[in-house]
């Protein structure tokens, strides 16, 4: 439950004063700027599963050492040039399906999540959930992993480097007001790289709902409200939410009308669905909890925005709680 982290007062101390130092450090970090903060740290947390339904027991263990491979890759990397303690590291989950192999070739799905701490809570909050479906690469067992931000060298290591600066823009962009640009940007030139790749997954044309479109809507002006809503959904909501939960929740209110604003100038974008796809279900966990005035907003809104998901909102009229999943 989202309330009950706020509400609560027997978290660990220990524990609640790393979660408040990496969110300070994260928003000082932005007013210090890049050139002052020479120390170098891996950024992530990142679990990384490879998972071979149907697929016989040799190509499971060709997996198992590309998923170590790709774990460290992830994880020991650096990617950004700030300083992060191990406690402070963004917690992440990787998760790679293989379904078809044709030789050196597999192919298959990736799912990303990502999430980030309240502040002076134990609760970590959805920030990106997504589910990609056009995994095609080529892999020979300890084979060695190249990637260069300036090259195209695989297909594989191209894509698991966009998603991890596309966790690192959405958890910057909660911090800060566009702080994910720089890494938003990378993603971006991996994308331009990828233009003549033989793997589905990188162009205009093959669909409306893939890693083009995803940088697309990133910078296009018409979405950035949503954007800014994040930062204030985060910062400016549920960072307050243990000094004053009305407050907070008044401020996730102002972001969600912010998102209606990108709705109504252009509805149904990709980047709209990917934000209520990580946060409808802790959006009515925060407001079957509310007072009957926000709530009847929250549900205007939402079933406004991301209508797919209308009965979920409505139920919160019945005092109906949903599990954060």
């Amino acid at each position: 439950m989202v309330c009950s982290h706020f509400k609560g007062k027997d978290q660990e101390e220990k524990q609640n004063k790393m979660r408040m130092k990496r969110i300070l450090i994260l928003v000082v970090v932005f007013f210090i700027g890049f050139s002052s903060l020479p120390l170098r740290a891996q950024e992530m947390n990142c679990m990384v599963s490879i998972s071979t339904p149907g697929l016989p027991e040799t190509d499971r263990l060709i997996m198992q050492t590309l998923q170590a491979d790709l774990y460290e890759f992830v994880n020991q990397r650096n990617w950004t040039q700030y300083q992060f303690n191990t406690q402070e590291r963004i917690e992440a989950s990787i998760m790679i399906t293989i379904n078809e192999r044709l030789g050196d070739e597999y192919k298959g799905t990736i799912q990303i999540q990502s999430r980030r701490p309240v502040f002076n809570t134990s609760y970590d909050s959805p920030l990106f959930n997504h589910q990609d479906r056009d995994v095609h690469f080529r892999y020979l067992e300890n084979q060695p992993l190249e990637y260069a931000d300036n090259t195209f060298t695989t297909n594989l290591t191209s894509l698991v480097a966009f998603y991890v600066y596309v966790i690192l823009g959405f958890d910057f962009d909660s911090f800060a007001p566009y702080g994910g640009n720089p890494y938003f940007e990378r993603a971006q030139n991996i994308v331009n790289l990828a233009q003549n790749a033989q793997e589905r997954g990188w162009k205009s044309y093959e669909s409306q709902r893939n890693r083009y479109w995803l940088m697309e809507n990133i910078f296009n002006t018409t979405y950035r409200p949503i954007r800014e809503a994040m930062y204030t959904y985060h910062r400016l909501g549920f960072d307050r939410m243990t000094e004053n939960m009305e407050t907070g929740r008044a401020e996730v209110i102002t972001a969600l009308e912010m998102l209606q604003r990108a709705h109504r100038e252009r509805p149904g974008s990709f980047l709209m669905q990917l934000v209520m796809t990580a946060k409808s279900d802790e959006m009515v966990n925060l407001f079957t909890e509310a007072n009957p005035m926000d709530k009847n907003k929250a549900i205007q809104i939402l079933t406004e925005i991301d209508p797919a998901n209308s009965s979920k909102y409505r139920r919160m009229t019945q005092g109906t709680e949903a599990e954060i999943r």
